[in-house]
């Protein structure tokens, strides 16, 4: 259930792709760890460094949006704000219950689905913005 980086998910801004690919790796590697059956400690470690690394990278784009006024920041830091609820559930969910072919559907559709469509519509709206501002790639 490998998730691949396409440059037309690029959003112009090059720390902001870059965390992007990043997180496209680490979900990659979390989705391999989970049809593996890896151990838990694995799959524990994962799920971290995504958890981190998710407050990281949304903090960066948040703070790009303040520093340049976008007007569409409240709704932005609200789709970042449900991702985190819907992480953070699924991850107790996995903490609970392991990770049944139930867990991994759900994943893909928290982390692969919300990501893509994230990036498609809403930070591809911030990057032509930030081109606008003159914000360099």
């Amino acid at each position: 259930m490998a998730i691949e980086w396409k440059e037309d998910l690029a959003v112009g801004v090059k720390e902001v792709d870059e965390q992007h690919k990043e997180l496209f790796v680490k979900i990659n590697d979390l989705f391999n760890a989970c049809s593996t059956g890896k151990g838990k400690e694995h799959i524990d470690s994962v799920i971290k460094y995504l958890q981190d690394y998710v407050i990281l990278h949304f903090g960066a784009e948040e703070k790009l949006q303040k520093q340049y006024a976008y007007p569409a920041y409240e709704g932005h830091k609200e789709q970042h704000e449900q991702f985190i609820k819907d992480f953070f559930a699924l991850k107790d969910k996995i903490e609970k219950d392991g990770t049944t072919g139930l867990i991994i559907v759900q994943l893909n559709k928290v982390l692969v689905d919300w990501l893509i469509n994230h990036i498609r519509k809403s930070d591809k709206a911030l990057g032509a913005f930030l081109k606008e501002k003159g914000v360099k790639a």
